[in-house]
Order: structure tokens, then C-alpha cells, then sequence
């Protein structure tokens, strides 16, 4: 692979992304031509597979790969690639065209954000014309939100644009990282989506088999990575993380106790305060009772109440 990813000289001053095209675009059955952008372009596969081909050049021979939902691209400007669709089904991608140039902003430049964070340096720096990445939901998340807040705005980039782009280049730069960073076993990543899976669905009835089906893994194979790398089982992170968030709510919120269980997943009310007490050796009415005391203590109060 000839050429770099992002300009070198993007590093030297300050510039701000500016999009040229954004769009939706279901493909069936066909084999563009090799042909180049005049920006970088994101390729993001919503749902379906393609096939991306890079042209062969003085440096480097051509090459093919296959992109699955979840899976995206990045393309330097000067890469000539095509993209190809067999007849087997459609591919659903969003695409992003986007580089930087100077403009008056009180958000970070790109060159502001590399100093910031290490990630990002890396990235731009990447010496490669392509990226490819798999991407566990984030990137989406951040590159939808930022198409739909450029269509209400027509393509002009406003202060939450700018927001969603800092934060676009960020997971990107993230999961750059993560994907070759050295000494990073492709269990570590598992294990990392999973903790991800059940800090964002701990108040749902979630067991094992459903935690292991969202990191596309055997749950006994997940379950066995994931006690080797934290010495811990799925099961018991997912109550030690329940509890936390029990202590939380009981400390710092109003909710009746009787409802707790329900925030924090725990469908019984008894089985809610067996599992308290075991963790914390208090009952969630004592846990409360004392964190109390001691706010009241902390403000001056606790004597004056007293007398």
C-alpha cells in the first residue's frame, strides 16, 4: 500500500473537517469501476456483505476484501478502489467524503486532537492509503447521528456537527488501536464487548447465552475467556455490577427500595435483598439508612439532629 491515510501537513496547522458528501445507498448485483475521490470516504456496511477491491500501483498489489454488516472502510483520496456486489443479495452502506480545511471554530482542530490524545496521532499517521475495521456498534452510532444532523442543517457543519465529528474521529482512533495494538489477543476484545454488553443492559433479564450471542461467540467459549482474563465468571461481574448500581441509587436518588430491583435487573424483590446483603453485608434499608447518616454528618448536621 502506497501513500497515507490522512495528510501529514494536517499536523503543522489547525483545520476543521468539512464534508462533501454523505448518503444512503442500497447496492444489488454489480462491479463499479476503479476509480478515486477527491476526499476521504468512509464506506460503512449497514446490513448485507460487498466487496471491496484496491487497484494494483508501483507499491503495493491489488487487493481484495470483504466487508459484512458492521464492517467499514476508510479510503484516502488518491486509492483507487471499486466496489463490487454479487447477486446474492444487497448491501446496504453509508457513506462519508469528508477532508479538513481551515475555518474559524472554537472546537479542536485535527492537529489540537492528536496532541490531546495518542489514538488520534496514531491515526493520522497511519501510513497506509486504506483502513479496515469492525466496528461493535459506536462508529454507526456517531456517523448516523452526524448524517442526520448535517441533513437537518444542509451539510453545513454546526457546533453539534462538531461535537459528532471530534467524537467520530475519536472511536475511530479507539478501535484503530484496539484492532493492532500489540499484545492484544482477539479474546481481549470479546471480553471487552461483553463488559460493554452488560453495562449497557443490566436492567434487562439477561443471562449468559444472550451475552455471548451479542459478541457472535459460544457461551461456554466466552465463558471460559472471560474467567482466564478477570479472574471472574459472566455471571458474577454482571452481579457485582448490579450491586454497584444498587448502591448508587440507594445512595444518591429517592427511588423507593422496592423498586430498585427493577433498575438494576433483578426481577424478585426478595431474591434483590438476599444478593444486597450478601455483597454489601448490609440489607439495601440499613445501606441507605447509614449512607444518610453519613450526608448528614458531612454537612454539620448529623449532631445538631441528634440533639
Amino acid at each position: 500500500m502506497d501513500g497515507t491515510l490522512f495528510k501529514q501537513d494536517w499536523l503543522n496547522g489547525d483545520l476543521y473537517p468539512h464534508v462533501f458528501a454523505y448518503y444512503f445507498k442500497q447496492w444489488s448485483d454489480y462491479t463499479m469501476t476503479y476509480h478515486t475521490h477527491d476526499a476521504i470516504e468512509i464506506m460503512y456496511v449497514i446490513s448485507g456483505s460487498c466487496g471491496i477491491g484496491f487497484e494494483a500501483t508501483a507499491a503495493a498489489e491489488a487487493y481484495e476484501m470483504t466487508l459484512k454488516k458492521g464492517d467499514f472502510v476508510i479510503l484516502d483520496a488518491n486509492a483507487p478502489h471499486r466496489l463490487m456486489v454479487d447477486e446474492r443479495g444487497p448491501c446496504r452502506m453509508l457513506n462519508v467524503e469528508f477532508d479538513f480545511r481551515e475555518r474559524r471554530t472554537a472546537f479542536p482542530s485535527m492537529r489540537q486532537l492528536a496532541l490531546e490524545d495518542e489514538f488520534v496521532a496514531k491515526l493520522i499517521t497511519e501510513p497506509s492509503s486504506y483502513l479496515f475495521l469492525r466496528d461493535p456498534s459506536e462508529v454507526y452510532h456517531v456517523l448516523k447521528s452526524l448524517v442526520l444532523e448535517l441533513d437537518s442543517r444542509g451539510k453545513s457543519i454546526n457546533m453539534k456537527a462538531e461535537l459528532l465529528f471530534a467524537q467520530l474521529i475519536l472511536a475511530i482512533a479507539r478501535l484503530h488501536h484496539e484492532s493492532g495494538a500489540e499484545g492484544v489477543n482477539p479474546t481481549e476484545l470479546y471480553v471487552k464487548q461483553a463488559i460493554e454488553y452488560m453495562h449497557h443492559n443490566y436492567d434487562q433479564d439477561i443471562q449468559v447465552k444472550d451475552i455471548a450471542s451479542a459478541v457472535s461467540l459460544h457461551p461456554g467459549y466466552l465463558h471460559r475467556v472471560f474467567r482466564a482474563q478477570l479472574g471472574k465468571t459472566l455471571t458474577g461481574y454482571l452481579t457485582e455490577l448490579r450491586m454497584e448500581k444498587a448502591k448508587m441509587l440507594l445512595r444518591e436518588t429517592d427511588i423507593a427500595i422496592a423498586d430498585i430491583c427493577d433498575y438494576v435487573g433483578v426481577g424478585s424483590r426478595q431474591y434483590f435483598h438476599a444478593m444486597f446483603k450478601k455483597y454489601t453485608n448490609q440489607t439495601p434499608i440499613a445501606y441507605r439508612h447509614g449512607m444518610d447518616t453519613q450526608i448528614l454528618d458531612s454537612r454539620g448536621l448529623g449532631s445538631d439532629k441528634l440533639k
